[in-house]
């Protein structure tokens, strides 16, 4: 028996062993219900799993405690076998993690973080986040794992038709309504003297970290008007989904050195460089905008009720005055087509559009623009828009060239699934795994019980 196996052995023992309390009464200790590798899952981890997805509004009454005990299992599995393959996870990217799980939780709990230490029956906010982090890491070193076994799996054409080609035609998927939708922003101008007001509260907030020795992050918590991120380390790439401005200046710094004011897409900002690795770095940043005075709203309603004019007049097409007029760099040089950010596809299945956009592009008419709309994102800034829906596909029955994307997309998941199969009943006999207890009497998906 190799060190593993004993230490998980005696582990099991120790956990399982009942004992009697100071008042005599016969108690047993939280039993461990099953070890994968140098992994315990605690018979306590089955009932945290429960109420995590219940917290993400997942009805877990069809999930009975053999299914839940698998789906940790396999988590485990990964992650066991991510730390053998030296997957890299740095303790930063988790820490990240549990800063915006804890956010997330404190805001469903009205801000409360003594509700939150409640909820997780912890005495203070430390011990909570050793939890989460333990668990997180964990989760996020299987999601690793699983991405390393698929990463470089891909479909032929031919593989495509062959997939489809098996399905019986009546059998062959419907998908629902989509839409192709476009629009045009514009951006109400902000004032030379609200700018410079942003400008120099930024600096002021610089100053009083470097010269003062404040907290950077109790300054982003208190100040930025990027209330998802506020605080945060941010981590990423020059080839991440980052505004360009952003990287620019990020990639100019020096660990624990903090920007000048810049603006970016979204408003001012400064940053301060937290660590670099490599080409990755991890930043925190504050947000400011500058206010924005009725009289500029006004201003950019009326500029984009004449371009709308324009395009109904049919001095131009939505196309071209997207390409001229919208302030939207992201959507502009494609005349303004959305990107669904799902599958980076430009289609929307109509009952998946979110809620806002839904109610705004709903009941238009193929080529028909809307009247313009004042929107407002996370961080408070307010911008017009208008839509057109640019092409409407029906519902149908899935047709092999129409489709192609969403078949292709279908038989890649299916090739995916085979090989995270073959990969589990590889590792699975190869790791050491013991199920105790009632769990031994389960009939899970993989052969977890070895027989």
């Amino acid at each position: 028996m190799n060190k593993t196996k004993i230490w998980s052995a005696l582990v099991i023992l120790l956990f399982t062993t009942p004992f009697f309390a100071q008042n005599n009464e016969r108690r047993k200790v939280d039993g461990v219900a099953a070890v994968v590798g140098d992994y315990l899952i605690l018979e306590s981890d089955i009932d945290k799993a429960y109420i995590d997805l219940q917290q993400q509004e997942v009805d877990t009454r069809e999930i009975n405690r053999c299914q839940m005990l698998g789906k940790l299992m396999e988590d485990k599995l990964y992650a066991h076998q991510a730390v053998q393959d030296s997957v890299k996870l740095t303790d930063s990217e988790v820490r990240d993690q549990v800063n915006q799980r804890i956010e997330f939780l404190t805001a469903q709990l009205g801000g409360d973080i003594k509700k939150l230490l409640e909820f997780y029956k912890k005495d203070d906010e430390q011990s909570m986040r050793d939890e989460l982090f333990n668990l997180l890491k964990v989760s996020m070193l299987a999601q690793r794992m699983k991405q390393q076994i698929i990463k470089d799996i891909e479909v032929t054409p031919e593989e495509v038709r062959t997939f489809f080609n098996a399905i019986p035609a009546d059998e062959r998927p419907h998908f629902g309504t989509e839409l192709e939708i476009a629009q045009i922003v514009v951006n109400p101008v902000a004032p030379k003297s609200s700018v410079q007001k942003v400008i120099n509260q930024l600096n002021d907030i610089k100053k009083d970290v470097e010269e003062n020795g404040m907290s950077f992050s109790t300054k982003a918590i208190l100040y930025s008007q990027d209330r998802a991120t506020g605080g945060q380390v941010l981590t990423f790439n020059r080839n991440s989904a980052f505004d360009k401005a952003f990287k620019d200046v990020a990639f100019t710094l020096r660990e624990g050195e903090i920007s000048k004011p810049f603006e970016s897409s979204f408003g001012w900002h400064i940053i301060q460089m937290d660590k670099i690795r490599g080409k990755e770095v991890s930043v925190r940043h504050i947000l400011l905008m500058p206010e924005i005075p009725q009289e500029a709203l006004n201003e950019a309603k009326e500029k984009i009720a004449k371009i709308r004019d324009r395009i109904v007049n049919k001095e131009l097409t939505f196309d071209e005055a997207a390409r001229n007029f919208s302030d939207e760099k992201e959507t502009r040089n494609d005349g303004g087509q959305l990107i669904n950010p799902e599958d980076l596809s430009t289609r929307f299945e109509l009952t998946r559009i979110e809620p806002t956009l839904y109610a705004r592009i709903s009941d238009l008419k193929d080529n028909e623009v809307s009247v313009p709309f004042l929107d407002e994102d996370r961080t408070g800034k307010k911008t017009y828009k208008i839509y057109q829906i640019t092409n409407r596909i029906e519902e149908h029955q899935a047709d092999f060239v129409k489709d192609y994307v969403k078949i292709q997309d279908l038989a890649l998941k299916e090739k995916q699934l085979k090989a995270i199969s073959k990969w589990m009943k590889e590792h699975i006999e190869k790791t050491y795994i013991s199920v105790n207890g009632e769990y031994k009497n389960c009939k899970f998906e993989n052969n977890w019980l070895k027989k």
